[in-house]
């Protein structure tokens, strides 16, 4: 019995080791824009999205001949929402009103790809593909709002779907759930809140 599982393994191991190896990472530039809320864990005041944008470097591995993928990168990420804190007395009464919040992110994806590439020769000119994974965000500066207190960073799910156009152009749309809180009120401790975002972005490959 343990030597068919062993056997059954190596098997396996081999099997997927083939098109790792045969795989091969390619690099392209990437801007794009987002759509941010964030949702607070009590709705204390009202939130409003903001716009904002990203550039950067993705990479992209393919897997020879199953479709699937890794895909991961490295950008500068504007996210932000206005809070409504002169909804609120608390606030109100320091003068606050709609404060601007603007989160300057090193944020780095790492996502699991899959590519429909058997398309009887479609694929070389339109290839659909999903993704999703997780999302690690550094601040890197913030703007100054003395009734908040910004966390550092926070880690996001990302889950997305688009296409792609000549083996060179991506174009992607996703939605974002943050998985850690981004900021919190400085006077009520459990008033935190994470990011929500919706994400468009443009790639090309060298």
């Amino acid at each position: 019995m343990k030597r068919s599982l062993t056997a059954l393994l190596i098997a396996f191991v081999a099997f997927i080791a083939v098109p790792v190896v045969n795989a091969q990472m390619r690099w392209g530039a990437s801007a794009g824009i987002n759509v941010n809320s964030m949702k607070f864990k009590q709705d204390l005041f009202q939130v409003s999205q903001g716009v904002g944008e990203s550039l950067g470097v993705r990479g992209e591995m393919m897997f020879p001949g199953i479709g699937f993928g890794i895909e991961l990168g490295l950008y500068y990420q504007q996210q932000g929402s206005t809070l409504h804190l002169g909804d609120k007395k608390i606030w109100a009464s320091q003068g606050y009103g709609n404060e601007r919040i603007y989160l300057h992110n090193v944020s780095i994806p790492f996502n699991l790809k899959f590519k429909w590439t058997r398309m009887q020769g479609l694929e070389d000119y339109v290839a659909p593909f999903v993704f999703g994974g997780p999302v690690l965000q550094i601040q890197a500066g913030h703007s100054k709002c003395d009734a908040i207190k910004y966390s550092g960073g926070d880690v996001e799910l990302c889950a997305g779907l688009g296409f792609e156009v000549l083996k060179r152009w991506q174009i992607a749309a996703s939605y974002t759930w943050g998985m850690t809180y981004v900021l919190k009120t400085v006077q009520l401790d459990d008033v935190s809140a994470r990011n929500r975002t919706w994400d468009v972005r443009l790639t090309y490959f060298f």
